[in-house]
């Protein structure tokens, strides 16, 4: 399609209280602002985003994860406003689509809606019940007349329930003549964006306005907007995922990642929380287990486990209590309270209570090798690097600190020591 995106991503942001720029706040796993420029590649090849507080640190985040991104840097001191931002920008295409980085909720479906049409400028509006607060968007038959902002609306204007919700496509012609134009004699001394409709109706261009829904087009300015547009993103992920056949229990309660997939029979149980990109295979994640940036296959895992970045678990059992951070496990029985760390288990091994994977000497991490069908028993520390092979039994309470041959038995126990009658010494007769 022959359109340009702009995303204007250069406002301080003092609202959310915080050193971390408002558009890197992240919702469902990604920057808010990486949710609108996803949108945005559904629809254009020709994306800028519009930068001036912290830009340096924007911009090194966005190009670590996108490809093609122009960037403009705007000094809103000298310009403030929404105009200002756009005041020196220049794209390829002849349509032009702005829209805000603080709006993660906005969808492909509904930018798209606004690039339809031969109208000169199309304009987001929103119905509200109650309007009170907005400035009114005046609409003579099918097209806007005006925006009337609320203090200067007459009693019959406060009646509209049509308000602007501050995304436009505009033909690019009319952009870089009118754009130049705005001034900032107002009361806020800026040069604002919807000063475009008043200079394009003046001259009988139609300007159509685009009914979208208010969800979507919710602006995050507070750390309460960002926990509510939270739990709007989460409930679509949700739906998603239930609608592809994955089980979930109390769904209200489980975290899924925007980047996580899913396929086959899988169920997730409540409070469980799936990040990053996890892949999930006909796998149970019991009640509160947490998924890190991990492929799980054919697999249970939980209640109250925890797989962290980079693990491969397949065919395994991991019971309750028990933590894997970057290893692979095929075929394994990992039943409680135990840490496995940097370590390759083979199938029909078993990993007993209390089981540590001792991966870190303080400077470096070190990998463990477990071959097939191992019996780990409980309060083992496995002190790596160290390799077991195949058919190895260990004995609980041991401390590996060098391989074990295949078919050995490998134990190391203090010889057991008792005193007879010490129960009565210390503590005296009764």
């Amino acid at each position: 399609m022959s359109i340009s995106v702009v995303i204007l991503a250069a406002g301080q942001g003092t609202r959310m209280k915080s050193t971390t720029p408002k558009v890197l706040h992240s919702i469902s796993g990604k920057p808010m602002l990486f949710h609108a420029i996803d949108a945005a590649q559904m629809l254009c090849d020709d994306i800028t985003v519009v930068l001036f507080h912290q830009a340096e640190r924007i911009q090194k985040e966005i190009e670590a994860h996108y490809e093609n991104i122009t960037f403009h840097r705007q000094n809103v001191q000298e310009f403030p406003g929404t105009g200002g931002a756009m005041k020196g920008v220049y794209v390829k295409h002849d349509k032009v689509l702005i829209l805000n980085g603080d709006m993660p909720l906005v969808t492909h479906e509904s930018l798209l809606s606004l690039t339809q049409g031969d109208a000169h400028i199309n304009m987001s509006v929103i119905k509200l019940k109650n309007p009170s607060g907005y400035g009114r968007v005046v609409i003579d038959e099918e097209n806007v007349r005006e925006i009337v902002e609320e203090k200067d609306c007459t009693p019959e204007q406060k009646k509209i329930q049509t308000v602007n919700a501050g995304v436009y496509c505009v033909q690019k012609e009319l952009l870089e003549r009118y754009i130049p134009q705005l001034n900032n004699d107002n009361a806020q001394a800026e040069y604002y964006l919807t000063d475009i409709i008043k200079m394009a109706v003046d001259e009988g261009k139609i300007v159509h306005p685009v009914y979208v829904a208010e969800e979507e087009f919710k602006g995050v300015n507070s750390k309460l907007d960002l926990a509510h547009a939270e739990e709007i993103m989460q409930t679509r992920i949700r739906n998603k995922w239930m609608k592809e056949g994955v089980t979930m229990r109390l769904p209200q309660t489980i975290y899924i990642d925007v980047q996580a997939t899913f396929e086959g029979e899988c169920m997730l149980e409540n409070g469980v929380s799936i990040h990053g990109k996890s892949h999930l295979v006909n796998t149970h994640i019991k009640a509160q287990s947490v998924i890190e940036d991990s492929l799980i296959e054919n697999s249970d895992i939980g209640p109250m486990g925890r797989i962290r970045p980079h693990s491969k678990i397949i065919g395994t059992h991991i019971g309750n209590f028990v933590e894997v951070k970057k290893s692979n496990l095929n075929g394994v029985k990992a039943g409680h309270l135990s840490y496995i760390g940097d370590a390759t288990i083979e199938e029909g091994s078993n990993i007993g209570a209390g089981v540590i994977t001792c991966n870190y000497d303080g400077k470096r991490k070190y990998q463990t090798i477990i071959g097939r069908n191992v019996f780990v028993g409980s309060d083992t520390q496995l002190v790596a690097p160290v390799t077991i092979e195949d058919d190895v039994m260990i004995a609980a309470g041991t401390t590996v600190n060098k391989n074990i041959k295949k078919g050995e038995l490998a134990i190391s126990r203090t010889p057991l020591k008792t005193i007879q009658n010490f129960f009565y010494k210390f503590f005296g007769d009764k």
